[in-house]
């Protein structure tokens, strides 16, 4: 087998970087034959050419590609350990998935959201995942998520997680001005909504029971991949559905839907705040205190939501 020590491959990384021997050599304040010397040895002991020499110029070997490769990697995390060991021990998760509710997701919120967290928490593995109903919970349970925005539900299904009520999504029931709905006599009863499409986002639990948002016995589907699609196939006509009051109001203002009095409506949808206990560190509790406070940074990601009611 193949043997190389740290300081051989910091060599190799070093005249790789600079593409130069001598380069190299002053960097490391070592003589150019040492420098030499080491490289050679490291091809022995590999048996491949790591480097083409010419008078002028060094360039890498395919083989040679391949180890820089991985060799910057290897000093990448060199560089970023001892920052991570610190914020470890400062209680800061190195690692932190947050999940949103499709519901309330918002592209610009979330990179704004992102750029801070990077900025405060420097270092840190951040991930976001957009999931539809259960499929925020089976992301949290099954798949590492730390925190989620927007769980169904304001219990939490599992006790090793925590959960705080956020909002509720009110439902209207919505159809362009041109659909044949638009025009029928009000409130709507099923045997009417069932002669036409409803146009749903589907679930994206993968190990819990997926559910269906709104269809009813009989009724032919549409089945678009998220939120906006689901809008825009109303707003064209496709086919009616539910969407949160609180986010078409513009588009019923505007007379680009219509909403639509029905005998049988869709109930509040309660939302919460969850996050899992085990391992929760500074970055659940920051998070949890920005949304318990609605601050402006995640303020956008709430637009689609109403208060609790008061008990």
């Amino acid at each position: 087998m193949a043997r190389f020590d740290a300081e051989a491959l910091h060599t190799f990384f070093t005249v790789a970087k600079l593409r130069s021997f001598s380069e190299a050599a002053e960097v490391l304040h070592k003589t150019t034959s040492t420098v030499s010397y080491r490289i050679k040895t490291l091809e022995t002991s590999l048996d491949t050419q790591l480097f083409v020499r010419t008078t002028r110029t060094v360039t890498l070997t395919p083989s040679g590609a391949v180890l820089f490769a991985k060799a910057s990697r290897v000093f990448e995390w060199m560089e970023t350990l001892p920052q991570e060991i610190q914020q470890a021990n400062d209680g800061v998760e190195a690692r932190f998935v947050l999940v949103i509710n499709n519901l309330l997701y918002n592209a610009d919120a979330i990179a704004s959201l992102l750029a801070h967290l990077a900025k405060r928490f420097p270092g840190v593995e951040l991930t976001v995942r957009q999931e539809v109903y259960m499929g925020v919970w089976d992301e949290l349970r099954h798949h590492g998520g730390q925190m989620a925005i927007g769980v169904p539900g304001f219990d939490t299904i599992d006790d090793n997680f925590s959960t705080v009520p956020l909002g509720i999504i009110n439902w209207v029931f919505v159809v362009a001005p041109e659909h044949p709905l638009a025009t029928a006599p009000k409130p709507l009863g099923n045997d009417k909504l069932r002669r036409f499409p409803a146009v749903n986002v589907e679930d994206t639990a993968w190990q819990l029971t997926k559910r269906t948002a709104w269809r009813l016995s009989g009724q032919s589907e549409i089945i678009v991949p998220d939120l906006d699609a689901k809008i825009a196939c109303h707003v064209r006509g496709l086919g009616g559905g539910f969407l949160p009051k609180a986010m078409v109001r513009q588009l019923v203002q505007r007379h680009q839907l219509i909403q639509c009095p029905v005998v049988v409506g869709r109930q509040p949808s309660p939302l919460a705040l969850a996050w899992r206990r085990e391992g929760a560190g500074k970055i659940t509790a920051y998070l949890r205190d920005l949304c318990l406070a609605q601050d402006d940074l995640v303020q956008p990601l709430f637009a689609a939501m109403d208060p609790v009611p008061a008990t």
